[in-house]
């Protein structure tokens, strides 16, 4: 369990002053990296400056700077080196970005799903829901350096301009409802054969065991999706499938709104072997539920929620609504990656390191929540009522000072006071619509490359 003051965040602090490492240390320590990366720290371990263990320090200082910029990366490295006496080391970014470069894509995937999955187990049983892990998932798309490199491996929307345009990849990422941190993620192209959300679902899907509960709308809702969670004894809340008719009148009623159905096995579809398709049931049985979200100055809202939760005494109605209501967070936790910490654009050149770039911002966003945990503990809250913004922001500010505050535990209580001094409010059935406030720059719109443009033209 996460212990309050005397939490994991003090206890690598004080490792990490005692060493004289990065003031990243105090976030994620050398033992976990060499655990995570195993034989794959060889490779940068023989370097006088640019180890496995601070080039990744770098690269997070770097993902949680404002600029992403190697530059700024690179002079704080340089400023922490002088303040502790050791020399500063060249102010080009070259060395920095072979370092960088060698970083293993395996292991550096291994690291971000191991620093989930500790901090997922080390939370309390509160945390829990009715004494179950709930994983929910949601997919997005990021954008990147338009390079032909970038190009090759993850085209463009097939509408736009040769140069006109940018790379994208599409993401799934698996997130613990409890703590927020990300458990496991799968990368693709964002167009082309099994591309699509629930085909990289598919590949990580293995994640969910028996008696967790998996959270997501009605993309990951097909049958043999539900199926195929079911068979390992997991269980699943989601949307129910829009082309799925209902009539409440049937199967076995425990209430109004509420029964089980059960839903035959469909047609093999072209993706799946005869062999696989011969290993699902013939049918599930589904529990489904209708939800009505009333908002004040809104029109009533119906929700169908298809479950394998069936006992209606353990798991009520409205345990099961107000489960589903949450799943929200799984959006909230794309736009603290996305927008606060400006994952939506990927700056590097080459699909490697795209990759591991994203990587290391879910790392630091790990690492993030990580500290939430412990403020959250300490102030006897839930995660998610703290503020990721504000922890990320008094983080960034306070780690650099670790040279000049002797206290540890002063450190230690000002940070967890800073994070939990605004709390998130409870925000079930939030309406986002995508709409603009501020107008955008009255430019035309690009219609062919940059270098095809004359000089005046507009």
């Amino acid at each position: 369990m996460f212990q309050s003051e005397l939490s994991s965040f003090r206890r690598r602090l004080v490792v990490a002053r005692q060493s004289g490492d990065l003031y990243f240390a105090s976030l994620l320590d050398r033992k976990t990296i060499a655990s995570a990366l195993g034989e794959a720290t060889g490779i940068l371990d023989s370097a006088r400056i640019y180890t496995t263990a601070v080039t990744l320090w770098v690269f997070l200082s770097q993902v949680l700077s404002v600029d992403h910029g190697c530059v700024s990366a690179v002079a704080k490295l340089i400023h922490y080196r002088c303040a502790r006496g050791l020399g500063r080391c060249s102010s080009k970014t070259g060395m920095y970005c072979i370092a960088r470069d060698k970083l293993d894509e395996l292991a550096m995937h291994r690291l971000v799903t191991k620093v989930g999955q500790d901090i997922d187990d080390q939370a309390p049983d509160d945390w829990l829901w009715l004494g179950h892990r709930v994983v929910t998932g949601d997919g997005t798309t990021i954008t990147m350096a338009d390079t032909p490199e970038n190009q090759a491996e993850y085209p463009q929307q097939r509408g736009q301009a040769v140069g006109c345009g940018f790379p994208i990849m599409r993401v799934v990422v698996l997130f613990a409802l409890s703590t927020g941190v990300v458990l496991e993620t799968a990368m693709g192209k964002y167009r082309g054969k099994l591309t699509a959300e629930v085909s990289l679902f598919r590949e990580v899907d293995q994640l969910i065991q028996e008696d967790d509960v998996f959270l997501a709308d009605r993309a990951y809702s097909s049958w043999f999706d539900m199926a195929r969670l079911m068979s390992r004894g997991a269980h699943v809340v989601v949307r129910k499938h829009q082309l799925r008719k209902s009539d409440f009148r049937t199967g076995i009623r425990y209430g109004q709104d509420d029964h089980t159905i059960h839903l035959d096995k469909p047609s093999r579809p072209d993706w799946m072997s005869d062999r696989e398709y011969a290993e699902y049931p013939d049918f599930i049985t589904i529990r489904e539920i209708k939800i009505r979200v009333d908002n004040q100055g809104f029109r009533t809202r119906v929700i169908i929620v298809h479950t394998s939760l069936l006992d209606d005494r353990d798991y009520s109605k409205d345990d099961i609504s107000a489960l589903f209501r949450r799943r929200w967070q799984a959006e909230l936790h794309l736009r603290s990656l996305k927008t606060i910490m400006q994952m939506d654009h990927l700056r590097c050149k080459r699909p490697h390191r795209v990759r591991n770039e994203l990587r290391a911002h879910m790392l630091a966003y790990n690492l993030i929540r990580q500290v939430m945990c412990d403020a959250a503990m300490s102030g006897k809250l839930q995660p998610w009522q703290v503020s990721f913004k504000r922890t990320m922001s008094t983080l960034v500010e306070l780690l650099p000072t670790l040279n000049v505050i002797s206290n540890v535990d002063e450190l230690c209580e000002v940070l967890f006071q800073s994070c939990r001094r605004q709390v998130v409010g409870n925000r079930p059935d939030r309406y986002e619509p995508r709409v603009l406030k501020r107008r955008a720059k009255g430019y035309k719109l690009m219609q062919k490359p940059r270098r095809d443009y004359k000089p005046g033209e507009a």
